[in-house]
């Protein structure tokens, strides 16, 4: 090659390289938005992956008598009142291989509520799990309406009482009724232990309350699912 060929050969090998240069440009400025992409749809993911516990699934609950000295045999309340209640899960709830995701010991905090149409009777409805490590969640839950009411007049047994936590309402109503009433605890109101003790004395002679078993009218169903 003479030294003309070899000066025109320098421009043209310049004028590959920078057409070179130009095309990779591209492909690297492009990288980073490919990264962020991939990192979103791995983002959804593992967001559409989260763990659910179904509608219909059965949490086994009790009262959370932990703040009182003696166990809770049952709770009264007016069929009208709204009275808040916390309750205690008794077991597991576990997926299929065999993880807990609800521990039993974990707390649901809610109310009972009167039951609405022309029933008469009241039911829980959950508002907040909260796992024993803290962790909250919304929760959609309730439990069967309890319909089984009693009627309190003056000459009734006080010891019908013994054992219970109380509503509010329904505490006024029963001390007016019998006079002195022994309780453990009103909803709303605080532990009273075993010697908080009412006395009112009125003109009500009767009263219709919803005796609820703890152990055994509360447990709740999830009316949507739950998602960890």
């Amino acid at each position: 090659m003479n030294i003309a060929q070899r000066w025109q050969a320098k421009p043209a090998l310049f004028m590959a390289l920078g057409l070179i240069s130009a095309a990779i440009a591209p492909i690297a400025a492009q990288a980073p938005a490919i990264a962020n992409s991939n990192s979103y749809q791995v983002s959804q993911l593992l967001d559409s992956a989260r763990i659910v516990i179904p509608a219909g699934t059965v949490i086994n609950v009790d009262y959370d008598d932990s703040d009182n000295d003696e166990e809770v045999d049952k709770v009264i309340i007016k069929p009208d009142e709204t009275a808040p209640l916390t309750l205690v899960v008794e077991n597991d709830i576990r997926t299929a291989s065999g993880t807990t995701l609800i521990p039993a010991g974990s707390t649901i905090t809610g109310e009972l509520q009167p039951l609405e149409g022309d029933q008469v009777g009241t039911h829980f409805v959950a508002n907040e799990l909260i796992l024993p490590n803290g962790n909250e969640f919304d929760l959609d839950a309730v439990s069967q309406p309890v319909t089984r009411t009693e009627t309190i007049t003056e000459d009734s047994d006080p010891d019908i009482i013994k054992g219970a936590v109380i509503g509010a309402a329904a505490a006024a109503v029963l001390a007016e009724i019998l006079g002195s009433i022994d309780i453990l605890e009103v909803l709303g109101g605080g532990a009273l232990g075993a010697l908080g003790i009412l006395i009112f004395g009125g003109n009500t002679e009767e009263v219709d309350v919803v005796v609820v078993n703890p152990d055994r009218d509360l447990d709740l169903t999830l009316q949507s699912n739950l998602r960890f």
